[in-house]
Parts: structure tokens; C-alpha cells; sequence
């Protein structure tokens, strides 16, 4: 007798695959839309010359100048980075120039030595260099200042010097110790992982003799991250337990200068040195410093859980006064600030263990400040994101949450495969946890957190979660950074490759640091980049059916008492574009292996009516793929032809 097999949407990862009756278990690059699971869009790599960005991206951000110019601008672990007009552009902020260095290079070779006393750079470090002068002259040299005036990675250090590779050959005699040049070195955002801090001083007081280098530490170094938003047709940047830069896309040839404390017109010389991150608020144009320096200017006063703010509409003005809106303030729930979103007409600060909502009132208090949230801390930077009128986030020891006007903590029916470490279940990374970055899909009502599993160190994984359906999902899915459409036609979102070196105009670039992609998302079925386009292999499985014997009629709703014979099915798409393969896995009890039907896989294609099989067990589910270029899928309601075939 044929019978539906109708599955509830979303994943449940919590049950064992006979108690996920009538539901979905696995899947990979799937979602589901008005109940149904499809295949998720693909994506293709952005940029006119295929290029790639060093480091790995840790936020982007979207937003357009007074012109209309729509710019993507990109925080790596390496620098500040900018995508227009399928272009990419270097505005990486530096730091204090090294001036008077000279040159010494050597005939037949590109090595170029720079001569510096007690330069104090590291080897792999960007840099610039600018007022090149005083080269020798009658063909003693290749090296003219239009060769040299670029970036460079350093490639060997000395005390008193430092190596580069130019993109000319010294044909002439050689210089040594002559010329003159000013070294800009790129300002220095952090290591590309979160690791722990070994050394002097990370361990407890006399727990070891004195003088020596502790091997343990509970001190984590936190990944070079960014907090990026925009003041007007003004680019805020900050790194984070750094400085803050602004980059103005109104400037004359913004394109060709870097951002800075001080830039067009708009100056934070007066910002704090040392600030977790920074947001403007949308609506009064004030701007926040979350976890920064009770003295300005002075880094060793910054108290994780300090807020300061600027006058409203002024960049640069932070000491409070009868005429102006700056002012402080001080948490105390929690031992950092970890976070703050923007919401509707508030701001979300979340720390460690706790939720705040900041208003504006106007004078004399400026801001209200209400804790909203306890035990409800967040994970990471970037682990929260404002989604249709709430907030969502990853909580810093499991679970999610939203705020929607009140705190509430998200039922989730993946937890445990997202959270816990388990026989050959990888959970999330807790030592990498601060890597975990949320973006929101609105085209399709998503929430997606990207995190490391178990044992990884870079995001690998993703759980997705759809606030419209109210449903859960994961996937393999790998995306440092993911910004939702807006200014651009499509979600954009940046994938990292730790072993590839970039192809960016950095002259002597490794693979040091590892290359980022940048990825227009929900474009075509497939992945698509300068490589070639490569397949995206979907697939969705279910939890078992049984069956039993009521009045000789044969039920799928049953409790194993009998054996089933299947011997047919009916396939249904509301979607086939392509093919695509379905699977019975046929099983004895719960705890056995499933195996696959003799007759499995079975391609389905558009005119597919049945297919006949013959599968015997006690338990049976299915599994929809898809592994090929050009191809996409969304499921209907499949019809089962299965009977009770005895209780042995």
C-alpha cells in the first residue's frame, strides 16, 4: 500500500534516528523554505582579476559614499581591505615611519637589505615605502623610486636590518648603505588564530621559582579582529584592543589613500588608544568605544567593561561638558565587554555573562542604560547580529539567544552536535570559539554561525537557524565573515585558505598568513572562482520509519514489531533541476548499522514516475542527494509502497 512519508521540517540532532520519526537528522547545504528542504544557492568569487586578500577576514561591512559609490569594506588579520567596482584596494591604516633607512643591494639579485639601527620589525610584516631619494645614478642601479615606492612583505630581520624582494633584478654594480627611504609599517591587527599566551607572567603568583618561563597559562590571545561601521560616507575602523581609524569616501581620490586618525576632515586624534571595538549609533550619530581607556591616551587604563561615547555628530569629542552629549559609563555584570549591536532604537551590549540596552533620552543623561539579560553572555565579537527587529547570539558556554524586546533563550533541537564533544561528534571549539561570527540571510529568513569544530582552529562548520520557520540546520559551510543584501544585490561572505598565498600587489607576498576569498552568496547552483566551478554536494536524511499491522492495513507509524516490505516509491519535487539520487537505508534494530538498499542510490530526474526496489527490515529511511554541477532540488512528499512482511 503507497503512503506518505511526511517529515517535519528542520533537523533533530538531539534524538537517536528511530526516536526522529517523521523528521530530518542530517543534511549538508540544505535549508528549508515553507516546510520543504532545497538546496542551498552557490556562490561565485567576487573581484574583476580573480584576486585574493592576505590574512584571514575577520569584518566586513557594506555601505556607500554621498556619490552612491557602494564599497564592501574587509578586515583581515593583515589589514583593512576595500571592495568597489569589482576591485580590490589597500586603505590599511600604518604605523610610525621609520625614517633615513637606507639600501644595499647586490648585482644579479631582487634581495633588496634595508638598513635601519633598532628597527624592531618582524619577519612576514607589511610595509610601505615612500620619499625614496638619493639613489645613485649612471645605471649603478635598477632601482629607481617608482620600482621601489610600494608594499612589501619583510622576508629575514636582522637588529639593524631587514630584507625585501623588489620586482626588479640589481643589473648595476650594487649599492651599499646608500640612498634614503621612509619604512611605513602596516599597523598590526593580530594572529590569525586565538591562541594561548605562554611566558613570564601567565601563570598564578609563586607557582613556580622565580625567574623562570611558565609552561601553563590560562591567558588567551584573541585573533586579530576589526569592528567596522560608517559615519555618514565615513568608514569607522578599529582593531580590536587597538586603535581607531577613519577612511572618508568623499575625499578627493579616496580610493588611493589609506584610512587614519586623521583623514579629510575627520579627525579622531582624541579617540581612545585601546578600545575592545567600536559602533555608531545610528539614529543620534554618537560614537562608542565598549571595553576602552578610563584615561584617554593612556592604554594601560583600559577596564574591559568601560563605555565611553563621543559628543552626538562629533568624531572627536569625548570629554563630557554642559554644552555637549560625551559621557562615560561602567558595566558590572560580567568580566568584559564582549559585543554590541545595533537594534531598532537601541544598542545591545553584551558581555561575558550579561545583556544591556542602551537608549538615547537627550540631556541631561544622554543614554539609558538597563540590564536586560543575566547568564546569557556571548561568545565572540562578532557572535550576535540583528535580525528583523531582534537580536540573535551564540552563548559564551552554549545555547542561543534573542532579544526581541526580553531576553529568551532559543529551544534547539541541534545542540548537542553543536555544543558537545562526543565520541565522533566534534562540537565547537572553545579554545577558538572567539572566531564564531553570525551573519544574517534575509532573503531567505536565516541566521548562520560560523564556528570551528572540535580540534580546528579556523571556522569549518555552520548552524543556521530560521527565525520565520523556526527551524534548525547545519552544514559545512565555511565563512569567516558574512554580511546580509543591502546595498548589494546578494549576501556577501569571505572563506580562508591558511596554506595559499594571495595574489594581491604586495611585493614578496607568502603564504605566511594564508589568502581570503570574497563570495557573492545565492548565486547559480554551484561554487564558482578563478580555480574552476566545482559541484556543491547537498543531501538531507531522515530518521527511521517503522511500521505495524492495524486491522491488516499497514501503518508507518508503527513500533517495530514487524518487518516491512518495501517494493516501490514514488518520488516527488516541487523542484528538479537536474538529477538527483534517493537512498533507502534499510535496518534491523536502532542500534545496527544501516545499510544501503541493493538497488541504491537511485537516480530521480524531472519525468521519473517510480521506482521499483525489493528491501526488507524493520526500519527504513531515506536520504536525497545531489553531487553535480548545474543541479539543484527541492523536495515534495514522497510516497513509500510497504507492507507487513512478519514479526522475524
Amino acid at each position: 500500500m503507497l503512503q506518505k512519508l511526511n517529515f517535519r521540517p528542520g533537523f533533530n540532532k538531539q534524538a537517536t534516528a528511530s526516536g526522529a520519526e517523521s523528521q530530518w537528522i542530517d543534511g549538508d547545504f540544505v535549508r528549508f523554505r515553507y516546510g520543504l528542504p532545497e538546496k542551498i544557492g552557490g556562490w561565485q568569487q567576487l573581484s574583476l582579476d580573480d584576486k585574493t586578500l592576505p590574512g584571514v577576514a575577520r569584518a566586513v561591512h557594506n555601505f556607500t559614499s554621498l556619490a552612491g559609490e557602494a564599497y564592501t569594506a574587509i578586515g583581515t588579520s593583515q589589514g583593512l581591505f576595500l571592495y568597489y567596482d569589482e576591485s580590490f584596494f589597500d586603505i590599511s591604516p600604518l604605523d610610525t615611519a621609520l625614517t633615513s633607512c637606507t639600501f644595499t643591494t647586490t648585482n644579479g639579485s631582487a634581495t633588496v637589505t634595508i638598513n635601519k639601527t633598532s628597527h624592531g620589525l618582524q619577519a612576514g610584516r607589511y610595509i610601505t615605502l615612500s620619499s625614496v631619494g638619493s639613489l645613485p645614478g649612471g645605471g649603478a642601479t635598477s632601482f629607481t623610486a617608482g620600482v621601489l615606492e610600494k608594499s612589501y612583505e619583510i622576508l629575514t630581520v636582522a637588529t639593524n636590518s631587514f630584507t625585501i624582494l623588489a620586482s626588479a633584478t640589481e643589473t648595476g654594480t650594487g649599492m651599499s648603505a646608500q640612498g634614503s627611504t621612509s619604512v611605513n609599517p602596516y599597523a598590526i591587527v593580530g594572529p590569525t588564530i586565538q591562541t594561548i599566551g605562554y611566558g613570564w607572567g601567565t601563570d598564578a603568583y609563586s607557582a613556580g621559582t622565580w625567574g623562570t618561563e611558565s609552561s601553563v597559562s590560562d591567558v588567551t590571545l584573541d585573533p586579530g579582529n576589526w569592528s567596522l561601521s560608517n559615519f555618514g560616507q565615513v568608514l569607522v575602523a578599529t582593531i580590536h584592543n587597538g586603535k581607531t581609524f577613519t577612511w572618508n569616501a568623499g575625499a578627493s581620490s579616496p580610493r588611493s589613500v589609506r584610512a587614519a586618525s586623521n583623514t579629510s576632515g575627520f579627525s579622531v586624534t582624541n579617540n581612545p588608544t585601546q578600545s575592545v571595538m567600536t559602533i555608531v549609533s545610528d539614529r543620534d550619530r554618537h560614537l562608542f568605544h565598549m571595553g576602552t581607556e578610563t584615561t584617554i591616551g593612556t592604554g594601560s587604563t583600559q577596564d574591559p567593561m568601560f563605555v565611553r561615547f563621543s559628543n552626538q555628530e562629533d568624531l572627536n569629542t569625548y570629554a563630557p561638558t554642559a554644552t555637549n552629549t560625551a559621557g562615560t559609563f561602567r558595566l558590572d555584570d560580567g568580566n568584559e565587554i564582549v559585543t554590541a549591536v545595533q537594534g531598532k532604537d537601541y544598542i545591545l551590549i553584551l558581555t561575558d555573562t550579561a545583556a544591556y540596552v542602551v537608549q538615547f533620552v537627550g540631556p541631561p543623561f544622554t543614554f539609558s542604560v538597563k540590564q536586560v539579560g543575566t547568564n546569557c553572555g556571548c561568545i565572540s565579537q562578532h557572535g550576535a547580529v540583528y535580525a528583523q527587529g531582534a537580536v540573535y547570539w551564540m552563548g559564551k558556554a552554549g545555547g542561543f539567544y534573542v532579544y526581541d524586546g526580553t531576553v529568551k533563550s532559543l529551544p534547539c533541537l541541534v545542540e548537542d552536535f553543536v555544543f558537545t564533544t562526543d565520541g565522533d561528534n566534534l562540537g565547537i571549539n572553545f579554545g577558538s570559539s572567539k572566531t564564531v561570527y553570525a551573519g544574517h540571510n534575509s532573503l531567505y529568513t536565516e541566521v548562520n554561525w560560523f564556528y570551528p569544530k572540535s580540534e580546528s582552529v579556523q571556522i569549518d562548520r555552520c548552524v543556521t537557524y530560521n527565525y520565520a520557520e523556526g527551524v534548525w540546520t547545519t552544514s559545512s559551510l565555511d565563512r569567516t565573515t558574512y554580511i546580509d543584501a543591502g546595498i548589494r544585490d546578494n549576501p556577501y561572505a569571505t572563506d580562508y585558505v591558511d596554506n595559499r598565498t594571495p595574489d594581491f600587489p604586495i611585493q614578496g607576498i607568502t603564504n605566511t598568513y594564508g589568502a581570503t576569498f570574497l563570495y557573492s552568496h545565492e548565486n547559480g547552483t554551484d561554487q564558482v572562482n578563478a580555480d574552476g566551478t566545482t559541484s556543491i554536494d547537498s543531501f538531507i536524511r531522515s530518521g527511521d520509519y517503522d511500521i505495524t499491522n492495524t486491522r491488516d492495513i499497514a501503518d508507518l507509524r508503527g513500533d517495530g514489531q514487524f518487518f516491512m516490505s518495501v517494493r516501490r516509491f514514488i518520488p516527488d519535487f516541487k523542484v528538479l533541476q537536474g538529477n538527483s539520487k534517493i537512498t533507502l537505508f534499510i535496518n534491523d534494530y536502532p542500534n545496527n548499522t544501516a545499510t544501503s538498499s541493493p538497488l541504491g542510490p537511485f537516480t530521480v530526474t524531472s519525468t521519473t514516475d517510480k521506482i521499483d526496489t525489493r528491501a526488507r527490515g524493520r526500519l527504513v529511511s531515506i536520504k536525497i542527494a545531489n553531487d553535480s554541477t548545474g543541479e539543484s532540488w527541492r523536495y515534495g512528499t514522497m510516497r513509500l509502497d510497504a507492507r507487513p512482511d512478519g514479526r522475524r
